[in-house]
């Protein structure tokens, strides 16, 4: 009941007694020593009302107390409230190291559990839903699934969040960024995206801005890099020493180099290319197996025998089945002894 309502209803009704007990009770007076302090003789009502006023003000400090008690604890509930709605909204963004402060238990319960748990908004989510924060997030997460660039500044997110990262995604798919904008401010962005980009850049690049950038030099970048050499279409002209120098960049196993002698095939001319992997053969035993695929390939059958004569009785035993056949005029192709090929 509101303060003011009681007010007046508990005065009504202490008139009311005072007025009875005058009207059909008594109207004799009382004289009442208090603490040695004689009282001037009231009325019988006028102590009842006294009595009254007395409990009144006792009830009113009573309620008082409750209500103001009431009005700090849905205060701390409501900012609870907010609270679990941040919660919701930084589970939704995807934020790392979420750590929510509350002030009352069951949100305390319901916010730890929320902060530890991976949360996503499914297709089915409204994002006009009745809360300006939950409906702005569902609204970002959305517009970069469709692909769209939106402001992140204020949600504050780190480089390697999956929303940044996408985001930043598109806005290079958009052309709204160039790679170069990307590539050379690498703290500012994911490590995986700036590599996915890399990989996109090295397609249509000059040589001159592959190495400028070779820092993000991975085996599909090598690859791209390497497959135009034998394309018409942005055609990459590269001699042996760059090619070497950008192979050693990254750490290639036997069928990477494999891959690189089919690769360069068709647009390498075979002096070049046996010279090329001689080379990598002679400062790296993993390129030897290319080695003697491109001199196969490449119908050198005496340097190729060579080798395989002053090798030990376990290694190359593909290629060595394949001499084997040779000699005995069974012709096979090359591809069919090594694991790793490009056909």
């Amino acid at each position: 009941m509101h303060i003011k309502r009681y007010t007046i209803v508990s005065f009504l009704f202490i008139t009311f007694i005072g007025w009875y007990i005058t009207t059909f009770i008594s109207t004799q007076t009382i004289s009442v020593n208090l603490l040695g302090i004689e009282i001037a003789p009231l009325s019988v009502s006028i102590w009842a009302m006294a009595l009254l006023f007395v409990f009144y003000i006792a009830s009113v400090i009573h309620m008082s107390f409750y209500s103001i008690a009431h009005t700090f604890n849905m205060r701390r509930y409501k900012k609870d409230y907010k609270t679990i709605i941040d919660c919701i909204s930084d589970a939704y963004l995807g934020k790392e190291n979420r750590h929510h402060v509350f002030k009352t238990s069951k949100y305390k319960l319901f916010g730890s559990l929320l902060d530890n748990t991976s949360l996503f908004p499914s297709a089915r989510v409204n994002e006009h839903i009745d809360d300006e924060k939950i409906a702005t997030t569902i609204h970002l997460i959305k517009s970069i699934q469709e692909g769209k660039v939106v402001d992140l500044k204020k949600q504050g997110l780190s480089i390697d969040n999956p929303l940044r990262v996408q985001n930043e995604r598109n806005k290079y798919e958009n052309n709204l960024q160039a790679a170069e904008d990307f590539l050379s401010n690498p703290v500012k962005f994911n490590k995986e995206l700036l590599d996915e980009i890399y990989i996109d850049f090295v397609k249509t690049s000059s040589l001159k801005m592959i190495e400028k950038y070779k820092v993000f030099m991975s085996k599909s970048a090598l690859f791209t890099i390497v497959s135009r050499i034998s394309t018409d279409e942005s055609k990459l002209e590269i001699n042996d020493e760059t090619l070497i120098r950008l192979f050693n960049t990254i750490k290639l196993d036997t069928s990477d180099y494999i891959k690189m002698s089919g690769l360069i095939s068709l647009g390498m001319i075979p002096e070049q290319r046996m010279k090329l992997f001689e080379i990598l053969s002679d400062s790296n035993d993993e390129a030897m197996d290319a080695y003697l695929y491109t001199l196969y390939d490449l119908e050198m059958i005496a340097p190729a025998d060579a080798i395989l004569e002053i090798s030990q009785g376990d290694e190359y035993l593909n290629f060595k089945a394949y001499r084997a056949l040779k000699e005995n005029n069974q012709n096979f192709s090359i591809n069919l002894f090594v694991t790793d090929r490009i056909c």
